[in-house]
């Protein structure tokens, strides 16, 4: 019989269900958290917010983190490589109702790195020890940690950095278990996330191409982590983390939604997307939703053609429901 998992603790949070939300740009939006959240997620997380934008009140940004208390417990993911700016973003987040501060260690996208954040910081262990330490300084809420196994093969420093962030005040460290060279090539390594198991007793979570049940305990069993993180996964598929949780939690394994309720998940979705960004971006934010929730359905690809060119509201949803009629029919047969 598999053992149910311990809730998780960071700092004075409890998080029940240690099934995270990883943050995804252009992903993990309001609309996206909230499906999330109510499907079984123990915890979400904004997208990667650039702190240098957060603190110039740049109207994007600031859509990305709000509101926080309206989504409580939810994480605040800030990027950046001046501790001055980190500080002040993780301030009016925490202001505005974030229950922690997670910090962006491990983005690997040349536009990030490029601005020496991210992953990049993984090469700079005396910066990311002034930014992790004056981050904890800022804010009275748990600030965590999100890192790869380090910038390539030759430099696995995440233990070393582990270490720092214990020494720093950090609550909780995320790694990713791919280093910032493989970007997301090959499969993530899980039995390497052990490394930090062993360098801190720190709460640890796992990520990287859990996509289910069997992945997310054979990662747990692999890094002897304290929970874990799922991102890519779940796009089209709001409902995974809650299946992933309840199965640690002791339940059984679930199906996947009916055909009918996921019809009524992705109508559902599509009219929040238009309410939080208005129907000339919500429908454009809509269509990547819209694709990965059909992906493997028959007509899947003519029909997010025709979807892709809608621009009227009403008519979107109608074409959803279209879509889907045929499937319900033959499903309910």
């Amino acid at each position: 019989m598999t053992l149910a998992l311990a809730p998780l603790r960071i700092g004075p949070l409890t998080i029940d269900a240690p099934v995270l939300l990883a943050p995804m740009s252009g992903v993990t939006d309001m609309p996206f958290r909230r499906l999330v959240r109510r499907f079984g997620a123990g915890l979400v997380y904004s997208e990667m917010i650039a702190s240098s934008q957060m603190v110039r009140a740049h109207r994007d940004t600031l859509r990305m983190s709000t509101p926080c208390a309206d989504e409580f417990p939810m994480a605040v993911q800030l990027a950046g490589n001046e501790p001055s700016m980190m500080a002040e973003a993780a301030r009016m987040n925490a202001d505005r109702g974030a229950a922690l501060i997670d910090i962006n260690m491990g983005c690997p996208v040349k536009k990030v790195v490029k601005g020496y954040a991210g992953s990049a910081l993984m090469r700079d262990e005396v910066l990311a020890g002034r930014i992790l330490e004056s981050v904890v300084r800022a804010v009275d809420v748990p600030v965590t940690l999100k890192m790869r196994l380090g910038w390539d093969d030759a430099n696995r420093n995440a233990p070393t950095l582990a270490r720092i962030a214990e020494r720093s005040g950090i609550a909780l460290i995320t790694v990713h278990g791919r280093t910032r060279c493989q970007m997301y090539t090959g499969h993530a390594d899980w039995t390497a996330v052990r490394a930090v198991r062993e360098a801190t007793p720190l709460p640890l979570v796992v990520n990287g191409d859990i996509t289910g049940v069997a992945d997310a305990r054979a990662a747990l069993a692999a890094s002897g982590a304290d929970g874990v993180m799922i991102g890519r996964a779940c796009q089209g598929r709001p409902w995974l983390l809650g299946q992933v949780a309840r199965a640690l939690a002791g339940g059984t394994a679930e199906a996947d939604p009916a055909p009918a309720e996921r019809h009524a998940i992705l109508r559902e979705h599509v009219e929040m997307l238009l309410e939080h960004y208005g129907t000339y971006k919500g429908l454009r934010v809509a269509r990547k939703h819209v694709a990965w929730a059909v992906h493997g359905l028959p007509g899947a690809a003519t029909f997010r053609e025709e979807f892709n060119r809608e621009d009227d509201a009403m008519q979107a949803q109608a074409a959803i429901t279209a879509f889907f009629a045929p499937i319900v029919d033959r499903e309910a047969a």
